[in-house]
């Protein structure tokens, strides 16, 4: 009796993840962003394709570590092939910095328009194209009904969707399957050397649908998204001291 109540409470739980537009990775297509404990705070342990991401953004600083992080995860869901498309209010994007984070920037769309319901109607028909992986689209507000729109067109095509909230002072409810913060932090010197090390953030998932928010301190590398323990941090807190 117990096996059978619990199987049925599953089989629910899976039927609510789907009706809410959560589908688990198909057999293959599971990929891995070596975000490791992020992944394992959202349903299933895996990382949400399929789905709307909300990046929200309170300065420039905030906004450039956003691409940043955007980008690293481009540079998995594309590995395989396709194209991304890019819409833009502030034109700020440098293409060629792309290539830092393994994204050749010959495979993304760069459209640069005027108005937020620009960016939404380029949004929402980009969405729905099959043939694209990912839609990068940068906005100042979004509403939930604006937001439900495009959470649908993926349902339906399967492309991966990231907004980029330029004002971070109105944030209402949306349908985003999940809303970050990426703030930026100062990096690592590479071997004790001078200069600028590898790019580092602390990301903080505000919410997540039937997931679990965190905060974390990740790095980007040769080797992709490295997430740095509590106790190296802390480490390198006392060697600064």
């Amino acid at each position: 009796m117990a096996d059978a109540k619990r199987e049925l409470i599953n089989s629910l739980q899976k039927n609510i993840l789907q009706w809410e537009g959560y589908k688990p990775a198909a057999l293959g297509e599971r990929k891995q962003f070596g975000l490791k404990t992020i992944e394992a705070n959202f349903p299933n342990g895996v990382f949400p394709m399929r789905a709307v991401h909300e990046m929200v953004c309170a300065n420039t600083e905030q906004a450039t570590a956003s691409s940043g992080f955007i980008s690293g995860l481009l540079s998995v869901l594309m590995q395989n092939g396709g194209a991304c498309l890019w819409i833009s209010l502030s034109g700020n994007m440098y293409p060629v910095a792309l290539k830092s984070f393994e994204v050749e920037p010959d495979r993304i769309i760069f459209i640069q328009v005027n108005k937020d319901k620009e960016v939404l109607w380029v949004m929402e028909e980009a969405l729905k194209c099959h043939g694209l992986i990912a839609v990068v689209g940068e906005l100042s507000e979004l509403d939930f009904k604006q937001s439900r729109r495009l959470q649908l067109a993926v349902e339906q095509s399967g492309v991966t969707g990231f907004i980029l909230r330029n004002r971070s002072n109105k944030m209402g409810a949306t349908a985003c399957a999940a809303r970050w913060q990426i703030k930026p932090l100062a990096s690592e010197p590479i071997d004790g050397l001078p200069g600028l090390g590898f790019p580092r953030w602390q990301v903080e998932l505000l919410r997540v649908r039937n997931g679990k928010p965190g905060n974390w301190v990740i790095e980007w590398s040769d080797s992709g998204f490295t997430p740095i323990e509590k106790n190296i941090l802390e480490q390198q807190i006392q060697n600064v001291g």
